[in-house]
């Protein structure tokens, strides 16, 4: 499918499920709904870093939280509108996203991964002693009841945003895939020291797939205090960002666009309908228990076990 022709596909698919959620008449969908495409867009910004490169982020929380408290402070300093949030936020952190890269990037393996999650340690602890996003205490961000411009209630609004997002991430990590870019950064997970010495140059991609990696987490990070309207940091740096992000493109399938939004609509919705028949605190649980249950089923995720069973037949 051409790129123009895929782009199309997503605008047409966000456009119908945005009415059929509307036609559900219900506004728990709206809120669980955009816990989901929340989700697909992190499942989908970590496998550009974690999945394309072989790269592990255990950081996710932190740049979701540089998104979310961007809002904060410009909520507190000017109000702006939140298409101007996202951009911002994922400037802030597509810019931190660099920066660690450059310092932890010549890591390897286990210690990038130690490095990135001593990174979103470090933020967290940074934020906490920052009163004017509120410390430790946490900040209120009201929203409007509705958005009169759009004849909207707010949270539908939200809900429409973060598909805009989750349309907009799928967009960018397919074109990833399939470009030069994309080829480039398997070759660095297949074998780095292979592809140094035939002359690619990994250090300048490991950078560009951290930046980006980073800008699409920031980008989903910064409507969230409007969708939570209290945000402190436990919520913000929540274990459940960095456990998700590497679960659902694990059980998806990591090596393709596809994996990250099959694991993220499978997971999200099953934590949802927990959430809501069990308890939020069974959701770590299952996650925990699908993600060895593929490891050891299907290593390569779904796409993966449904490419080999179609390639057998």
């Amino acid at each position: 499918m051409p790129g123009w022709a895929f782009v199309l596909a997503c605008a047409v698919g966000a456009g119908v499920v945005f009415a059929g959620v509307r036609l559900a008449g219900n506004d728990y969908v709206f809120f669980a709904g955009y816990t989901v495409l929340q989700f697909v867009v992190l499942a989908t910004a970590w496998n550009i870093l974690g999945g394309y490169a072989g790269y592990v982020n255990f950081g996710t929380a932190a740049f979701f939280a540089l998104g979310a408290y961007s809002t904060v402070f410009f909520h507190k300093f000017h109000p702006l509108p939140i298409p101007v949030l996202i951009v911002i936020g994922a400037a802030v952190s597509g810019l931190v996203g660099l920066g660690m890269g450059y310092l932890t990037l010549r890591l390897r393996g286990a210690f990038f991964a130690i490095a990135t999650l001593a990174l979103a340690v470090v933020l967290q602890t940074l934020v906490v002693n920052w009163d004017y996003v509120g410390g430790s205490r946490g900040a209120y961000v009201i929203r409007p009841a509705d958005i009169p411009a759009l004849d909207l209630p707010y949270i539908e609004y939200l809900f429409l945003v973060m598909l805009a997002l989750a349309a907009i991430s799928l967009v960018v990590a397919r074109t990833v895939e399939r470009s030069k870019l994309g080829y480039g950064f398997a070759t660095i997970r297949d074998d780095e020291l292979a592809a140094e010495a035939s002359g690619v140059p990994t250090l300048k991609l490991k950078l560009i797939a951290t930046a980006l990696s980073g800008a699409l987490m920031g980008m989903a990070g910064a409507p969230f205090p409007y969708y939570i309207s209290y945000l402190q940091p436990s919520s913000a740096f929540a274990l459940e960002y960095a456990v998700n992000a590497i679960a659902m493109p694990m059980i998806g399938g990591t090596t393709t666009w596809v994996g990250p939004l099959v694991g993220a609509l499978l997971l999200g919705t099953l934590e949802q309908i927990t959430t809501v028949t069990i308890s939020s605190a069974v959701n770590l649980l299952i996650v925990g228990v699908l993600l060895v249950a593929f490891v050891i089923i299907a290593p390569n995720g779904l796409v993966g076990l449904w490419q080999r069973l179609f390639s057998k037949r």
